[in-house]
């Protein structure tokens, strides 16, 4: 592989009234990402800031975030929903972060997730180990920084793991064979979505989830969610898996080499791998292993 390492890396900015939470998290994060790129840019590593958003949403982006074209539907136009919401829909986003940069390397990220100054550069050794997707776990740091004269501190916060999936990486080779359906943002099983599509597809994965090269301001792991659109994106989700399913092998899962009572464990306590669907795939395995047994 290429020592040359060009990466793009989107994120959905949404413009948030004053005393939201967005309203002081995501100027965080986009100093974060300048930060970090121009660590990156000064080790050779070529990176692209993108956004992708609706169009009331461009007063809040920063000028070194490149636009691109506006979102123009959400999940609300595909579902009757007694309070609609203009959640994008993910096979959107990373449509446009596909078609706005010719990076061999996408990155897709929350909008709250915050970077270490060595992120790309991290991400740049990974990929130069012949990995061509992962996932990079943040970690939970305390509520109460607001502002962005507290990034030395912010930085220096070791904070607390967290086991849900917000930042994806891939090579750039994998996005059409992506099965996303309709599922939107914002919403459980966005994670679980994007993560199994990775799972399935990618050749070399690997999960980094110990490693300190995000960030999210806030100690919670779960947060309040819509009934509504949470059976939406649920629905959404096994349609994914109903496309998927002649491809999926949950030998390529996160800790699939340990033991079944471990995995299944890890698995079933894990937000994001489906232990329902980890049952489902379990009997293949077992064929598959019969299969090589007899050979």
């Amino acid at each position: 592989m290429t020592d040359k390492i060009h990466l793009a890396h989107l994120v959905n900015p949404v413009k948030s009234p004053v005393y939201a939470e967005l309203s002081y998290v995501q100027p965080i994060t986009f100093e974060t990402m300048r930060i970090a790129r121009e660590v990156a840019q000064s080790q050779g590593i070529q990176v692209e800031l993108l956004s992708t958003q609706f169009a009331e949403d461009h007063s809040i982006i920063p000028e070194y975030v490149r636009k691109t074209p506006d979102l123009e539907r959400s999940a609300a136009d595909f579902g009757n929903f007694s309070k609609p919401k203009k959640l994008p829909l993910l096979r959107d986003l990373i449509a446009r972060l596909y078609d706005g940069s010719e990076a061999p390397f996408l990155i897709f990220t929350n909008v709250d997730i915050a970077l270490q100054p060595n992120f790309y550069v991290e991400v740049a050794k990974r990929i130069r180990s012949g990995l061509d997707a992962f996932i990079i776990n943040r970690r939970r740091i305390s509520g109460h920084y607001r502002s962005l004269e507290e990034l030395p501190a912010m930085y220096a916060d070791p904070g607390a793991p967290h086991p849900g999936f917000d930042c994806f990486i891939f090579h750039r080779s994998l996005y059409q064979k992506f099965q996303f359906e309709k599922v939107c943002v914002g919403i459980p099983f966005i994670e679980i979505t994007f993560s199994q599509n990775l799972f399935c597809y990618a050749k070399r994965f690997q999960l980094f989830d110990s490693d300190f090269l995000t960030f999210h301001i806030g100690m919670e792991i779960f947060k309040k969610r819509d009934k509504e659109y949470f059976r939406y994106n649920k629905r959404e989700f096994w349609k994914a898996i109903r496309k998927m399913w002649s491809d999926l092998d949950s030998r390529k899962f996160p800790r699939a080499e340990r033991m079944l009572i471990y995995r299944m464990f890890w698995w079933g306590l894990h937000p994001a791998i489906p232990i329902r669907l980890a049952l489902m795939l379990e009997p293949r395995r077992w064929r598959s292993f019969a299969r090589q047994y007899k050979t």
